[in-house]
């Protein structure tokens, strides 16, 4: 297969976060067909993580994601550009990486490898159990791949996850008084979370704030007993500092509920590369057994996540020789040095 057909293959593939397990079969079979060593490393039932290694201990591994948000949207192509659910997040990114580290291993750069894991879309489950793989240790350098427009990211934005519930009372609708409104409660948190200051930095920007999901209530003639809203903080901060400003916006009025919280992350630079700062996070906090992380990927993060997703044959042929040139400078530096 060449890149293109990979990519359009691996898209071809529903792989909606929880559902990895075919597009996971899939490549592990492929990499075994390339002569790599091949785990399927469990992370649940039916969800694995895909490492692929050769004889050798790795010393650069290239990483990604294998899931995809939902809805599943099968390829096309046209002359510019292959469309498509997961084509620049991150399926296009994985027929890259798998390419440049083909063309490493035609040099004689066998200390390489393949990490492909599950669940970033939601909470990195997979990366967390790879971060536990006793291979990790051995790792100096992790190239990771989200859609960068091709730029060596310099640092990304931290996240937090969080459930806000409120508690009321069932009434006949008809009689408001004899109730109390989950819904009104939770209406009005929000609205205090929507006019918070958050705080900034001079490096990371601002801090942003998305109500993503709201559910409450049974029918429009009784009066809500329960409500929630999930809410994801892009962090320019700490976390604590993120806390303090939700929970002063909550004020003990609901029941607040963090997960997958992690601060943002700077990373380091490598002369020739362009350079940006990324707003989204990745799996990079998860992994941090697997050595210097490092990020770039070809694709607009403004495509992911739509129903447009797309990616630049052009860029996605021109990020195999960026992943390579970037591997290769890596390998060149000596052990224990970090730009």
């Amino acid at each position: 297969m060449n890149l293109f057909t990979l990519t359009r293959t691996l898209i071809d593939i529903p792989s909606v976060t929880g559902n990895e397990a075919e597009v996971g079969a899939f490549l592990a079979s492929h990499l075994e067909g390339l002569g790599y060593r091949v785990q399927k490393q469990e992370v649940a039932q039916d969800r694995f993580n895909v490492l692929a290694t050769t004889a050798e201990l790795p010393q650069i591994v290239f990483s990604t994601h294998m899931d995809t948000v939902p809805p599943f949207i099968r390829s096309n192509e046209d002359e510019q550009n292959i469309y498509g659910r997961g084509s620049c997040d991150a399926k296009g990114i994985i027929a890259a990486q798998i390419f440049a580290a083909e063309r490493l291993r035609a040099e004689g750069m066998n200390q390489m490898g393949l990490l492909f894991t599950v669940d970033e879309e939601l909470g990195s489950q997979g990366a967390q159990i790879a971060n536990r793989h006793p291979i990790a240790r051995e790792c100096r350098f992790l190239i990771n791949g989200e859609p960068t427009d091709s730029r060596l990211a310099l640092g990304t934005k931290g996240s937090v996850r969080l459930r806000i519930t409120t508690a009321g009372r069932s009434a006949h609708s008809a009689y408001p008084e004899a109730g109390e409104s989950a819904i009104e409660k939770l209406l009005d948190i929000l609205q205090d979370v929507r006019a918070c200051q958050w705080p900034q930095d001079e490096f990371f920007g601002e801090t942003t704030c998305n109500i993503g999901v709201l559910a409450g209530g049974t029918r429009p003639n009784v009066i809500a007993d329960t409500a929630s809203a999930e809410l994801q903080i892009r962090l320019a901060v700490e976390i604590d500092q993120i806390k303090e400003v939700v929970e002063r916006a909550v004020h003990n009025r609901g029941m607040i509920e963090y997960s997958s919280a992690h601060n943002p992350v700077r990373l380091i630079s490598i002369s020739g590369f362009d350079e940006c700062v990324v707003r989204f996070t990745t799996d990079i906090p998860y992994l941090s057994n697997w050595g210097q992380p490092l990020l770039l990927g070809p694709g607009s993060i403004l495509d992911a996540h739509t129903d447009h997703e797309r990616i630049s044959k052009r860029e996605l042929e021109e990020s195999v020789s960026l992943y390579t040139r970037l591997a290769r400078q890596l390998n060149a530096l000596p052990v224990m040095m970090v730009p």
